[in-house]
């Protein structure tokens, strides 16, 4: 039994990876720069997406983002008064998302007049590790509510992640959160993680996260 799990997992995970590397060419195409949002439930992805979205258009930047939920386009619907053309997916309680659900959400969109692609993936910080959805950046999202000791319970989804975003900066102090202890955590088991601090509500922190993804997009342009 466990051999032919094994068997199934490996297949579902080529097919998944094959796919990704269609959609990630697909993307280079259009010189699109796309992130990969993972987190727990309640870590604040779609409030920092909100500013995120409604930050970047606001300097002229074309953005979209695309919502993955088990069930409900709550966040969607909140993610869609940026102005920003937003699809929802809904995995029917699939606690990640795969490649091909991302890409049939994308099949009629022209990538060509975007300059970034969010996706938001469900709210997990297991399955989601292992499904590449073509993106240029995966960020992990650690809400100061959670513990300076996440990235040690869950240091596959932190080492699989090029940055890792602190948020809900404006309760670290009531928290009492050793903000030095999970930055230590983080660097631990990722050490080349670009970490930044950030708070949706007070806006700290998102002119560096929105910095450092327009150098991204800028060099993924220069095929750098």
């Amino acid at each position: 039994m466990t051999t032919r799990y094994l068997e199934i997992r490996q297949g579902v995970l080529s097919k998944n990876d094959r796919l990704a590397a269609e959609l990630r060419e697909r993307f280079a195409r259009a010189g699109l720069l796309v992130a990969n949002l993972v987190s727990s439930p309640g870590a604040g992805k779609t409030a920092l997406l909100e500013r995120l979205l409604a930050e970047l258009r606001a300097a002229g930047w074309r953005v979209a983002a695309v919502v993955g939920d088990l069930q409900t386009d709550n966040d969607a619907r909140r993610l869609a008064r940026s102005g920003a053309p937003v699809r929802q997916i809904t995995t029917d309680g699939m606690c990640h998302l795969e490649v091909d659900l991302v890409t049939d959400k994308l099949a009629d969109w022209d990538l060509g007049a975007l300059d970034f692609l969010f996706i938001e993936n469900v709210g997990n910080l297991v399955c989601p590790t292992w499904y590449d959805l073509g993106e240029d950046v995966r960020m992990v999202l650690l809400s100061v509510t959670e513990g300076e000791d996440k990235p040690l319970k869950y240091p596959v989804m932190f080492n699989s992640s090029d940055v890792a975003v602190i948020t809900k900066l404006d309760l670290a102090a009531a928290c009492e959160c050793d903000l030095a202890a999970m930055r230590e955590n983080i660097r631990s088991v990722q050490p080349n993680a670009r970490i930044f601090e950030t708070s949706a509500r007070t806006g700290a922190g998102l002119s560096e996260l929105i910095g450092f993804l327009v150098q991204q997009r800028q060099a993924k342009r220069n095929g750098q």
